[in-house]
């Protein structure tokens, strides 16, 4: 909750799609819990369907899938030096750093189903991590359910949700993750991104289209992005066995959370596949 009013509070003031958070009270006794007063947006979420508002307007799907990445090629190019947050994060190691969290998250929850691949994977990726352009402000769960959009206009972002997880490191990262997120008429129910069903239906760009976009907004070098997509798809995976586990030990009810783990040898051998 601090995180997200330290980025919400700043912020807003060199992008337009990040929503003016006002207070922050983490005094227990007011809500019994922490929370933030943020400016209210009206507008819609595209999901597995396109809203009544949005459907109408001519190659609205195409036009929400470059909105979505532009959003995401401007957050690059914010000074977050300008903005105080400098002390967000450490960017310097950040892709060495978060393999190495995630590998040693992957220890603590692996079975012995998929352990052979996801270890190898994790060493593979430690062994070439990618060099830094330049660090900028991350989101960090970049995706297109968490942008809002106006009624009847497709072509502009007007809010990005879900700050907690914002820190400083490597933009590449940040496209990875969307990616990571983003069907494409050359997946396969043996190979494909990890996103809400219905979503390949809508016409949205490739995400060659994607990759092609952000790196024409931002000047970024994307040729190495296969390495960030075989990263945010072998994280997804800790991250489902990690709710999996949870599961299996009694620490969640929630029924969902027993097939989490269906997922993991579809999108382990993605990433293996992206690493060449």
């Amino acid at each position: 909750m601090s995180r997200e009013f330290k980025v919400l509070s700043k912020l807003w003031t060199a992008y337009d799609r990040a929503p003016r958070a006002h207070l922050l009270c983490e005094d227990h006794s007011v809500a019994g819990a922490p929370f933030t007063l943020q400016e209210y947006r009206r507008g819609e979420v595209v999901w597995a369907e396109l809203p009544p508002s949005l459907a109408d307007e001519p190659d609205s799907a195409l036009r929400i899938g470059f909105a979505t990445v532009d959003a995401l090629a401007d957050l690059h190019l914010v000074d977050y030096e300008e903005l105080g947050l400098t002390d967000l994060g450490k960017p310097e190691g950040y892709l060495a750093r978060q393999v190495g969290g995630w590998r040693n998250r992957w220890s603590r929850v692996a079975t012995s189903d998929h352990d052979p691949r996801m270890t190898a994977i994790g060493e593979r990726l430690a062994a070439s991590v990618p060099n830094t352009q330049r660090p900028t402000l991350l989101h960090n769960d970049f995706k297109v359910d968490n942008c809002q959009f106006a009624s009847g206009a497709p072509d502009r972002v007007i809010s990005v949700f879900d700050w907690d997880m914002a820190t400083l490191g490597d933009p590449l990262a940040d496209l990875g993750t969307l990616l990571n997120y983003w069907p494409d008429p050359s997946d396969t129910p043996e190979d494909r991104s990890l996103h809400v069903a219905g979503l390949e239906r809508l016409g949205l760009p490739t995400r060659q289209e994607l990759i092609e976009r952000y790196s024409g907004r931002t000047t970024f070098d994307t040729r190495c992005i296969a390495w960030y997509e075989a990263f945010a798809a072998w994280r997804t995976c800790i991250i489902l066995q990690q709710l999996h586990q949870r599961f299996v030990h009694g620490e969640s009810t929630d029924e969902r959370m027993a097939a989490r783990g269906d997922y993991i040898p579809m999108l382990s051998r993605r990433a293996e596949r992206l690493l060449g």
